[in-house]
């Protein structure tokens, strides 16, 4: 009987060399004359541990990694095939305990089945939320959403429910789903990772949103940095257009949804709602003023639900087990789990999902172990470029949407960050001002100007040119946009920097006060 060996496809493991090692498994099967099927799976999230190789045992899966095509060879020696073994044994996959202690709901099937595998998808309980949906109303579908307490988890934590109930109620006879894949924070890859490795779990979201507020067209806006994830992508929706998953008869309901892949070009600012709508629309990526709300009048025009992908793709498991179900993890007003990307300086980068509430300070030393480099923890980022520094003294607060706002820091899209004590925060500082500087659309003021002066000060910090006038001029510009820009992108750019200010002082001293002191 064959035996079933799964090599990952995931960008990550490729960039680390799945192919190569998938090949010669193959090879070395061949040689040997062992009967073998390999199956390109997703990754489960432990990067260091890529390319994770897993085999298939009456026991359960036993993984071994990370894995180099120079161990094959001496893997199959081992009789690997058999769970045998050998220096890169790991034991069960699911016993790993990085993996054993994470509530996986979003993240049940990824690694397990075969990303485009419509057949896998099915088998673990794909399309079973779709199902249900079409058998409800749509004012039962969004009231199912919002019960569940599911927030936005691109960075706005804005409720669901109320956004789809919006679009929901206004007339008109267009109406549109659209998917914000342009993954563009620091150390985050949680969407990459659904679209890589589980597409289908994405398409069924949104099939049930365009249920949900009579849309009957999506589209998902993807980063043009993530080729793997828009060949899956496309792969998927054609194969569920084969079964009648999208289409203008889904399942044989009379009821129409279809998908569309786009591709942006690489604008960090086309992350924000509107400016994302613009450049759907062909144009450049500027900001929208705002009302209208785009819930109200958002692609060409039309009421729109934006939503970001790991928010859709938590939609179908809230179908198909019920508000309640999911409601029953995480904490105060933040419902669920969430997707924690560990990221920077850590000794076990990867995706962790938990129930809201667990500390910082677990994440960073029980799941992370660590600085990779052995150092203590000086500050983590958390919620991307734009997110606040944390110091040591706040690693105890809870991943909370409320608890975070509380510190002035944002939970965000859920990435973390990780620097050692060997960081100097006046060059963190002066980059989140560059960043902004840089990926501004231009359209105001305060974020235009105020980044570019802000990094002019912040560089006469550095010179010691006058540092205490400066640093008062850049808590002034920070003020000025943080109430006066149009969007996230200037509002949010003096998280970094204030934080930088208030928690790390003694960086800011001039070269002349260090050898002073």
């Amino acid at each position: 009987m064959s035996i079933t060996v799964y090599v990952p496809r995931d960008s990550t493991a490729i960039a680390l060399g799945a192919n190569d090692v998938a090949a010669a498994i193959a090879a070395q099967a061949k040689q040997r004359k062992l009967d073998i099927s390999i199956k390109r799976n997703g990754s489960r999230g432990m990067f260091w541990l890529e390319p994770l190789v897993e085999v298939e045992t009456a026991s359960g899966r036993i993984a071994y990694g990370p894995v180099s095509e120079d161990d094959v060879a001496a893997l199959f020696d081992a009789d690997f095939l058999h769970g045998g073994k050998h220096a890169l044994a790991l034991g069960k996959t699911e016993d790993i305990p990085f993996l054993k202690n994470q509530e996986r709901l979003t993240f049940a099937r990824i690694g397990i089945t075969d990303p485009v595998s419509i057949e896998d998808y099915v088998a673990h309980e794909g399309y079973v939320g779709l199902r249900k949906a079409l058998a409800m109303t749509q004012e039962q579908i969004v009231q199912e959403v919002t019960d569940s307490g599911l927030r936005g988890r691109g960075g706005a934590a804005f409720p669901t429910g109320i956004k789809w109930n919006t679009v929901m109620k206004e007339q008109s006879h267009q109406k549109y789903i659209v998917c914000n894949a342009d993954e563009g924070d620091s150390g985050t890859f949680s969407d990459r990772m659904v679209m890589e490795d589980d597409p289908f779990m994405l398409i069924e979201g949104m099939t049930i949103a365009g249920l949900a507020v009579g849309a009957n067209k999506g589209y998902i806006y993807v980063r043009s940095e993530y080729p793997h994830a828009i060949v899956a992508l496309n792969e998927a929706i054609a194969i569920a257009h084969t079964h009648q998953y999208l289409g203008t008869n889904i399942l044989g309901s009379g009821k129409a949804f279809d998908l569309e892949v786009r591709m942006g070009a690489g604008s960090y600012v086309c992350g924000e709602e509107t400016a994302l709508l613009e450049s759907l629309e062909g144009k450049r990526g500027i900001v929208r003023a705002k009302p209208p709300l785009p819930a109200i009048s958002g692609l060409f025009g039309k009421p729109t639900v934006i939503n970001n992908v790991i928010s859709l793709a938590t939609v179908p498991i809230i179908l198909s087990r019920g508000a309640n179900f999911y409601r029953d993890f995480g904490m105060g007003r933040s419902r669920g789990t969430l997707p924690i990307q560990l990221a920077g300086n850590i000794k076990f980068g990867g995706l962790v999902e938990k129930a809201f509430g667990i500390s910082l300070n677990d994440m960073l030393n029980t799941y992370g172990g660590g600085t990779r480099s052995g150092k203590p923890i000086k500050a983590v980022q958390v919620g991307g470029p734009l997110g606040a520094y944390l110091p040591p003294s706040q690693f105890n607060t809870p991943l909370d949407y409320e608890a975070f706002l509380a510190i002035g820091g944002t939970l965000g899209h859920g990435g973390i960050v990780v620097f050692d004590d060997s960081v100097n925060m006046l060059n963190q500082a002066r980059y989140a001002m560059e960043f902004c500087a840089i990926e501004s659309c231009g359209k105001c003021t305060p974020c235009r100007i105020g980044s570019t002066r802000g990094k002019e000060a912040l560089d006469k910090v550095r010179s010691g040119d006058n540092p205490e006038q400066q640093i008062h001029l850049v808590r002034d510009l920070c003020d000025t946009m943080l109430h006066g820009s149009l969007c996230a992108m200037g509002g949010m750019t003096p998280f970094p920097v204030l934080s930088a200010l208030n928690h790390f002082p003694e960086d800011f001293q001039t070269q002349q006060k260090r050898k002073a002191a």
